[in-house]
């Protein structure tokens, strides 16, 4: 098996080297780049950086809604004893608007009023917004999710930095302007000023390897937005080093634990905690669609992938040793397709608190294997007894 694995990951780091370079093509250089061969390897000269294809693609954006009362606390999956206190532990999704969550996450039907936001708060005490990666967030949408999520005192927001600043770069800080900068703030503070903002991720694409030209921008950008909690995903290897990480800490930014495929010279998984807010994200282990540039597999596909309970427990161990360093612990899934993010998140927050957990209905449906955690029997009688459950989805 490990044989097997091992030339697999050998095929497609040759995939991903090949994509790199097809996506830099694509895009609009920000200078001449000189591209030459090293053993099969694609190098920039001058390196400026871009997207991989399909890293992240948009997800519908919130549409204008008016203002809610906040609903009745109901009970909850609760990472900390007291509101947005220190040494938090907090466990949830990246982001809540998917179609494939119908039937899974969310039920077929919604009642009137229904909002993602406020659902998944009975369950989590964080989500992951990703709508401000794809454009900056709108400060009245900001109003309205504090809002939505208000039933739930301990619940707190991360959002990831808009992608003008991580993907679309040059090699300078001053690719960005002050506008687009001011829309982007417009946004976070909105959260900010409501105790509602709990970190804000830069999210680098495996393209952005490190050099002296990428660590100044890095440098810059951190400066830049340095009075927000932030946190640097990077995902390839040449940022594994104790200079990545004194940079961080000297720049009061923390270093985002990643779980990803591991191709070529991507990041392994680590639990570094290099400031007051420690981060994890979980991608899945899809390696045959992760870097794909085959337009007939869907972008889904990417983070169609379900942990099993013996790959979450080298993370469990991870978690532990990052939150015993850090003042605040966010942990967030991101292997999103039909629910599977809230699936390991909720098994996390149960093998992390040693207690079971409250499971949405549908996805208790679909994913007999919940029941182990529920803390409460179905509402409806299953048609079928539960058996076990089925084998991981891919």
């Amino acid at each position: 098996m490990k044989k097997r694995r091992a030339t697999r990951s050998q095929s497609l780091h040759h995939i991903a080297e090949k994509h790199s370079s097809t996506q830099r093509r694509r895009q609009r250089p920000s200078i001449f780049l000189t591209i030459f061969s090293n053993t099969a390897a694609l190098t920039l000269l001058l390196p400026c950086l871009y997207s991989a294809f399909g890293a992240n693609f948009p997800r519908p954006y919130m549409p204008r809604r008016k203002s809610q009362t906040a609903r009745s606390s109901t009970a909850n999956n609760s990472s900390v004893n007291s509101a947005a206190s220190s040494g938090a532990l907090r466990i949830g999704p990246a982001g809540w608007s998917y179609p494939d969550w119908a039937g899974y996450v969310y039920p077929s039907r919604r009642a009137k009023g229904f909002h993602e936001a406020t659902y998944l708060a009975e369950y989590f005490d964080t989500i992951e917004i990703n709508t401000s990666f794809y454009q900056p967030l709108r400060p009245d949408h900001a109003t309205q999710w504090i809002d939505r999520v208000a039933a739930n005192p301990r619940f707190v927001f991360t959002a990831k930095l808009w992608q003008r600043f991580t993907h679309d770069v040059g090699c300078t800080a001053s690719s960005a302007t002050a506008e687009e900068e001011r829309a982007v703030r417009a946004g976070f503070d909105v959260l900010r000023a409501a105790n509602k903002l709990g970190a804000v991720l830069l999210q680098f694409p495996f393209s952005f390897h490190r050099t002296e030209e990428t660590v100044f921008y890095l440098s810059s950008l951190l400066k830049r937005f340095a009075d927000y909690p932030l946190v640097v995903e990077v995902r390839h290897a040449t940022w594994d080093s104790p200079e990545t990480l004194d940079l961080l800490r000297t720049s009061g930014a923390s270093f985002c634990n990643i779980d990803q495929p591991i191709i070529g010279r991507s990041l392994a998984p680590s639990a570094q905690a290099t400031s007051a807010v420690g981060y994890v994200r979980l991608h899945g282990r899809r390696y045959d669609t992760w870097f794909t540039d085959d337009a007939a597999i869907p972008a889904h596909e990417r983070y169609n992938y379900l942990y099993t309970a013996e790959e979450l427990a080298p993370w469990v161990t991870r978690i532990r040793k990052v939150s015993g360093q850090a003042r605040d612990m966010f942990v967030v899934t991101n292997n999103h397709f039909q629910g599977k993010a809230v699936v390991n998140a909720l098994q996390l927050i149960s093998i992390l608190k040693g207690t079971k957990v409250k499971v949405p209905e549908p996805l208790r449906r679909q994913y007999p294997q919940l029941e182990e955690i529920a803390d409460s029997p179905p509402a409806e009688p299953m048609l079928f007894p539960l058996g076990k459950a089925s084998p991981r989805e891919k």
